[in-house]
């Protein structure tokens, strides 16, 4: 017998089936190594499942103007902001950084550096294959937005300008991880990117990459405006 594995999991948890739906969705939940990833796909009677534990946000520092939140993966952008505005994004399963404008003023002061490209952006990803040396990759990148879903594509006609600067840093078996340094800020550059070079992000299973317990992709450094702030890696980002 089959059932969807949404129902499984709150029978296996003793929570409603619109509570496990939200942990489903969210990502957190797992047969095995394999993550589930349709709430309503149908799973074996008596699979039983793993659930990952929800990390907390940390304040990395806040002022009268600026609050910057070491984001934890599986969280979404906008659930953070609270009664603050999100100055950037971070894609829901991408650790790291995050930054809250106080008051208008300041968030489009902050607005007009990221248009100007006067803001410093370093993440780190773990990617497919071995990158033996720092590369560039300039190619324009054509977002389309569906049903709220954003998805981007690689257009020399359409696209917009995007660049982004690879090194990498550490190499474990036949995974990298590298530096992504970013100077414009297309929806999913750094993973497009990277797919792009045939080295895409673990766990980018929109782009190609292997399936993972999580998109490996962590925004570590952020600067403007007289700012610096750098979150360190989560637990979760070492590989084995």
């Amino acid at each position: 017998m089959r059932e969807k594995a949404y129902k499984l999991l709150a029978q296996q948890l003793d929570i409603s089936n619109k509570k496990a739906k939200e942990l489903i969705d969210r990502g957190l939940v797992y047969v095995g190594n394999r993550k589930v990833m349709i709430a309503r796909g149908e799973l074996p009677v008596g699979t039983k499942f793993n659930v990952k534990k929800l990390q907390k946000p940390q304040v990395i520092y806040e002022d009268e103007n600026i609050v910057a939140i070491n984001k934890p993966p599986f969280v979404v952008s906008d659930e953070l902001a609270g009664e603050y505005e999100l100055i950037h994004r971070l894609d829901k399963e991408t650790s790291g950084v995050l930054l809250l404008a106080k008051n208008k003023e300041f968030k489009q002061k902050a607005i007009e550096e990221f248009r100007a490209q006067r803001v410093y952006k370093e993440y780190v990803a773990w990617v497919d294959g071995i990158v033996a040396q720092s590369y560039e990759v300039d190619y324009p990148i054509l977002t389309i937005k569906k049903g709220g879903v954003a998805k981007s594509r690689l257009s020399k006609s359409k696209g917009k300008p995007a660049h982004t600067y690879i090194e990498p840093l550490e190499i474990h078996g036949k995974k990298t991880k590298v530096k992504a340094i970013i100077k414009t800020g297309r929806t999913h550059q750094i993973r497009l990117h990277l797919a792009r070079t045939e080295h895409p992000i673990l766990g980018d299973r929109l782009y190609g990459g292997r399936e993972w317990r999580r998109l490996m992709l962590h925004a570590k450094k952020i600067e403007l405006l007289g700012y610096s702030f750098e979150a360190p890696e989560p637990e979760d980002f070492a590989i084995e």
